[in-house]
C-alpha cells in the first residue's frame, strides 16, 4: 500500500512539469517580445540577395513570391531555383518577372548534386551566383511584408551577428490538418524555441526565414558538408553558433502558408517532423515528454487520491496551456487560426502525443515524393532521383 502511494505521488510530480514548462515558456515569450518592440534597430540598408529555393506551388504562391518584390528597401536581388524546368513553380516565377520588370529577378533551373537535401543543393547554387555579400534565405511558401529586409538585416550591424531567424505565423486553408499544424508551430514549437533562446541563447535557426552572409557560410565550409541533412536550417545556425557567429531571433515575423491535406498527408508529414528531431536530436526528443501536458493530466485525474486534485491539474493544464498559446501564438507571432480557434489545442496535443510515440519507431521519412532512410541525420535516397542539367532559365538585371 505504500510502494502504491508512493508511485501515484510520483505520477503526480511528473504531471507537474509540463505545467511548469508552460508557466516558464510564457515568461519567456512575455520577456522577449516585450523587449524586441521596445527596441530601435539601427539604419543599416546594404545591398541583399534573396535566394528562394522552389518546389510546386499551393493556395498563396504568386502572393508570396510578390511579397518579396514589394520591399521598403533600396538595392536587393531575387533569385529562384527550382530543380526542373517544368515545375509549376517556375511558371509563377515568370510571371512575377514580367509582373515586375524593375525588380532584378533571376530563375535557376537545376544544381550540383552535392547531397540527398536538393534544397541544400540549389541554394549552393544561388549562393555562388548570389551578387551581394548579404544573404536572405526564405522558404517557398513564405510571404513577408515591406519591411522585412530592413528588419532582419539590421542586426548585422553587430560585427557578431552570425544569422538572423524569423518566426513565422500561419496562414491555414478550412482544413482540420492545416489548421492542427498552423496551431502546433504558433502555439507550442515556439515555446520551446523562445525557452532555448532564453536558457541558452540560440544554437539554430529557423528554415522560414534565415538572414546570413557568404563570410559566414565561408567560414563553415558552405553547404557542401551538410548536403545530405535532412534538418538543414537547424544545421545552417547549429554550425554558425559553432564557428562563433551569434544566432538572433528577429521581432520581425513572416506568414507561411498551410494547405489543405488529406489524413495521410498530415500524417507523414508531422512523422517526418518528429522523426527528424529524433533522428537529430535525440536528447531534445526525449526530453519532449516532459512538455506533453495532455496525456500527464489524463493520468494525473486517475491516478489523484481525490478528484478535487484531480479537478485541479485538468483546470491547470486548460488555464496555463491556453495562456501560454495565447501569450506565444496570439500577443507574439500574431496567429490568426490560434486566436479563432483555441478549442482545438487539446486535440492538437493528444495527436502530437501520438505521433511522439508513433515517431519511437522507424528511421525514414517521404519528402518531396521520395522515400529516404536517415542515420545520424544524414539522408540516403531509397531509390535514385533525377538529376537535372543547371541552367540559368531567365535574367532580368539593371
Amino acid at each position: 500500500m505504500h510502494l502504491h502511494a508512493a508511485w501515484r505521488w510520483v505520477v503526480l510530480l511528473l504531471a507537474a512539469a509540463p505545467l511548469a514548462y508552460y508557466v516558464f515558456s510564457t515568461i519567456a515569450a512575455w520577456r522577449f517580445f516585450r523587449r524586441e518592440r521596445a527596441r530601435n534597430l539601427p539604419e543599416f540598408a546594404p545591398p541583399v540577395s534573396i535566394l528562394k529555393a522552389v518546389r510546386g506551388v499551393d493556395f498563396a504562391t504568386h502572393e508570396n513570391y510578390s511579397s518579396f518584390c514589394r520591399q521598403n528597401y533600396p538595392n536587393y536581388e531575387i533569385i529562384f531555383a527550382v530543380n526542373d524546368a517544368d515545375d509549376p513553380a517556375a511558371a509563377q516565377v515568370r510571371r512575377v518577372i514580367r509582373e515586375f520588370p524593375y525588380r532584378e529577378i533571376r530563375l535557376l533551373v537545376g544544381a550540383d548534386n552535392l547531397g540527398a537535401n536538393r534544397k541544400v543543393n540549389k541554394l549552393a547554387r544561388m549562393t555562388s551566383e548570389a551578387r551581394h555579400e548579404f544573404l536572405i534565405l526564405a522558404d517557398g511558401d513564405v510571404c513577408v511584408g515591406p519591411n522585412f529586409l530592413r528588419e532582419v538585416v539590421a542586426p548585422f550591424t553587430s560585427g557578431n551577428t552570425g544569422a538572423v531567424t524569423s518566426f513565422y505565423a500561419g496562414i491555414a486553408e478550412n482544413n482540420l490538418g492545416a489548421q492542427l499544424e498552423a496551431i502546433g508551430a504558433a502555439s507550442d514549437f515556439f515555446a520551446g524555441v523562445l525557452m532555448a533562446d532564453w536558457m541558452e541563447g540560440m544554437h539554430f535557426a529557423l528554415g522560414a526565414s534565415i538572414a546570413t552572409t557568404k563570410m559566414w557560410i565561408g567560414k563553415i565550409g558552405g553547404f557542401a558538408p551538410f548536403a545530405d541533412m535532412l534538418a538543414d536550417d537547424y544545421e545552417l545556425g547549429r554550425r554558425i553558433a559553432e564557428a562563433g557567429g551569434e544566432v538572433l531571433l528577429s521581432r520581425e515575423i513572416v506568414w507561411t502558408m498551410y494547405p489543405a491535406q488529406t489524413l495521410h498527408s498530415f500524417w507523414e508529414h508531422q512523422l517526418r517532423w518528429a522523426r527528424t528531431v529524433r533522428l537529430c536530436r535525440p536528447l531534445s526528443y526525449f526530453g519532449l515528454i516532459f512538455t506533453h501536458g495532455l496525456p500527464w493530466t489524463v493520468l494525473a485525474f486517475f491516478v489523484a487520491p481525490n478528484r478535487w486534485l484531480g479537478a485541479a491539474y485538468v483546470a491547470a493544464y486548460l488555464v496555463l496551456r491556453l495562456g501560454m498559446a495565447w501569450t506565444v501564438g496570439v500577443w507574439g507571432v500574431h496567429d490568426e487560426t490560434v486566436r479563432r480557434k483555441p478549442w482545438l489545442i487539446p486535440l492538437r496535443d493528444a495527436v502530437n502525443f501520438v505521433v511522439w510515440l508513433a515517431s519511437l519507431f522507424g528511421n525514414s521519412i517521404i519528402w518531396g515524393g521520395v522515400e529516404y532512410t536517415i542515420d545520424r541525420g544524414r539522408m540516403t535516397p531509397m531509390s535514385p532521383v533525377k538529376s537535372v542539367q543547371s541552367k540559368t532559365e531567365s535574367s532580368i538585371s539593371h
